[in-house]
């Protein structure tokens, strides 16, 4: 996907920001993820450590130094309260796996393997309690397999053990240290971000509308660029806000904030949205012009709020004001434009007010948000997925199948680096065969390339301490690249492997240890591949039918919502909600699509093809109802009568789409010259429109073939 205005990542999408094409993988460098803070604390963490080891001569300083490593890579991020306890747990759980099986090691391999494959399930299946927990599973899972490379006794077992934990302590405390004055950095970023893509999104329309504004297809590919990117955002912002309401118990002054420039963003989401639904192929040529005027004027006071919100300083409001006054009277003639534009502003000036001084009046904390109990935390995400249709169980199931042969083949030789085989397939392995092929693909590339540069960059020192030395900005290089992309992550660490190494075990060039670390992560990343390929593999196409139920019931809801609205009927807050589950639901379709659209023969699928078209429409149908919402004139014009009778035939025709063969009503009448005709009529044809394709699909192949099975 090309670069746009706003965008900061190169080489195509990112996790994060996807693009419009669901069929590449998003393999581009995001470089608004540099983090130096988190490159220097790595680098403390580890090449101090290895530095001391070179000065001292202790050679357990090894074991600390590692542990550090792992437990910088075991932190997911977020607020600093709720890091430390992930990184404790795996700093006590790491030292124990390292002893233990360090000990079992000496009863042999037949009873070692068999119980380090049960304890691999367990880590594995740890992903279900959310991010951190997977980050500390994975990592747990290679602290095993290098504790089964070489037998401890008692004393040795008990010296690894307190050189791990006093490496995890060391990074824990680093990271406090770091972090600790920035508790709502990340939220303030996040927020910040949701704002920049919200800029981006603007954009993007103003050239859809340059461009004529009758390109159903350019419509569909800036709604999954966009409006993907933005949804994803704002819900990733709004999780970590809600993390500090709910493990804290209430927000303070700065987190309220936060959330209400969240909200704020959310709004201008939802009148950016209606703005497409208006715009695409409408043929007003005085429309379109306002549109793009307001367009362009929205975006830079988009960038000016962002950046205010990251740098933390005050705007200056009079040019804002400036510029919304002309976007008003831009807009000021168009009944529909008009109403959406100062729906835009008002939400632009909340989100201004709280930059400026008299945002930040004291007055404590505000807002109660009850934490939710651990039981539930704990319990209801186990009871859920002991299941074997949970996707997740199902990879914990795959990830011994897999490692169990590569123990196998590897621990009675003895082979010095050939555990990098087995971690090298449990952590490609994934849960879902498109994923799993993705991370083969970035583990190999980058390992490649970073192998390269290790084996010259420890070509070049002459001594054990100038080796140490290097070890310092590699760390801080790698890890401030971390979350740029993974490609750049693996070819950042290889070299500092490729340099322990060295020091490690001095008898090995550094030239050789490149070419058994990439040896062994193509074979590893094969074996990952062929186990998510043969063993219990969740094909994607076969999944497609429920998100697809699930995205048609949530837009049946917001139709519903919106036709209540304007009857004036009580719904406080429904709207906001049903349209931010419209938008989760679709953005949930899209990645099972991305991943369908990545899998072998996946373009070939009629249910691809119809989750497409599924996708597409509901897209549409969202931005022509957000756009009804705000109509003035067929709000004021609605008979009661006939939105009661529109509202029960969207939400009855939506629902009756999940069943895939069910036929919908026809549509109600309306009197000539109604103001709601044209707006109504076009988001029945959408419905129509859907309504066939599904028929269609019904007809011409089994219910899984087209996505739309009952579930099972």
């Amino acid at each position: 996907m090309p670069r746009r205005p706003g965008d900061r990542f190169i080489g195509g999408g990112t996790p994060r920001n996807p693009g419009a094409d669901l069929a590449r993988l998003p393999l581009g460098l995001d470089l608004s993820a540099l983090s130096m803070a988190e490159g220097i604390r790595a680098a403390l963490a580890c090449a101090v450590v290895i530095l001391a080891n070179e000065w001292l001569g202790w050679p357990p300083l090894v074991y600390m130094a590692l542990a550090s490593f792992f437990t910088c890579l075991c932190d997911a991020g977020g607020p600093i309260r709720f890091r430390v306890p992930a990184l404790l747990a795996f700093t006590v759980l790491g030292a124990a796996t390292w002893m233990g099986f360090g000990l079992l090691r000496n009863a042999g391999v037949a009873v070692a393997i068999p119980i380090a494959c049960a304890t691999l399930f367990l880590f594995s299946f740890a992903r279900i309690w959310g991010t951190s927990a997977t980050s500390v599973g994975n990592i747990l899972s290679i602290v095993l397999i290098l504790s089964l490379n070489q037998p401890l006794a008692l004393h040795q077992a008990l010296e690894v053990g307190a050189m791990f934990v006093a490496g995890g302590l060391w990074a824990t405390v680093l990271t406090m240290g770091i972090w600790r004055v920035h508790l709502y950095r990340p939220a303030r970023t996040a927020v910040s971000e949701c704002w920049r893509r919200l800029a981006a999104l603007a954009e993007g329309l103003r050239q859809l509308i340059l461009a004529g504004g009758e390109d159903s297809a350019a419509f569909d590919a800036h709604g999954r660029a966009h409006r993907r990117a933005v949804r994803e955002e704002i819900e990733y912002a709004r999780g970590l806000v809600m993390e500090l309401a709910g493990k804290r118990g209430r927000l303070s002054l700065r987190g309220s904030q936060s959330l209400l420039r969240l909200e704020a963003c959310d709004q201008v989401f939802g009148s950016l949205i209606a703005l497409a639904g208006v715009v695409e192929g409408s043929k007003d040529t005085a429309r379109l012009q306002a549109a793009e005027t307001l367009l362009r004027l929205l975006r830079p006071m988009l960038v000016v709020l962002s950046r205010s919100m990251l740098d933390d300083t005050p705007l200056r409001l009079p040019a804002l004001t400036r510029a919304g006054e002309r976007a008003l009277a831009a807009t000021a003639h168009d009944p529909v434009l008009r109403p959406l534009t100062e729906a835009i502003l008002d939400r632009l000036r909340i989100a201004a007010l709280l930059s400026t001084p008299g945002g930040y009046l004291p007055g404590g904390g505000a807002g109660v948000a009850p934490s939710q109990p651990w039981r539930d935390r704990v319990l209801a995400p186990l009871l859920s997925n002991l299941n074997w249709h949970s996707a997740i169980l199902r990879h914990a199931v795959r990830v011994p199948a897999v490692a169990t042969p590569a123990l196998v083949l590897t621990l009675p030789y003895g082979q010095q680096f050939a555990y990098w085989l087995t971690i090298t397939a449990v952590v490609t392995l994934q849960p879902f065969y498109a994923t799993t092929w993705q991370r083969a693909l970035e583990r190999v590339g980058g390992t490649v390339l970073g192998g390269l540069v290790g084996a010259l960059l420890a070509y070049l020192p002459s001594t054990p301490l100038q080796m140490a030395m290097l070890l310092f900005p590699l760390c801080a290089v790698a890890f401030a690249a971390r979350q740029v992309s993974f490609v750049a992550w693996i070819a950042g660490v290889t070299p500092i492997v490729v340099v322990l190494m060295e020091l490690v075990h001095p008898g090995h060039s550094s030239w050789e240890v490149a070419e058994l670390r990439a040896l062994f992560t193509v074979a590893g990343g094969l074996i990952a591949v062929a186990g998510a390929w043969l063993l219990w593999p969740s094909w994607e196409p076969v999944r497609l039918g429920q998100e697809q139920r699930q995205a048609i019931t949530a837009h049946a809801a917001y139709a519903k919502a919106v036709m209540s609205d304007l009857l004036g009927e009580p719904n406080a807050g429904s709207f906001d909600a049903a349209r931010r589950a419209a938008g989760v639901t679709t953005n949930n379709l899209e990645t099972s699509l991305s991943r369908a659209l990545q899998e072998p023969g996946g373009s070939r699928s009629p249910a691809v093809a119809q989750a497409t078209l599924v996708d597409a429409t509901l897209r549409r149908i969202a931005g022509r109802l957000s756009a009804l919402w705000y109509d003035t004139a067929a709000r004021e014009s609605l008979d009661p009568a006939h939105g009661e009778a529109w509202r029960n035939w969207l939400s009855q025709s939506l629902g009756a789409l999940t069943t895939g063969n069910t036929p919908i009503a026809p549509r109600p009448e309306l009197p000539p010259g109604d103001a709601l005709a044209n707006p109504l009529s076009r988001i029945a044809r959408q419905i129509e429109l859907l309504e066939g394709a599904l028929r269609r699909g019904h007809e011409h192949g089994p219910a899984e073939a087209t996505g739309m099975a009952p579930q099972r």
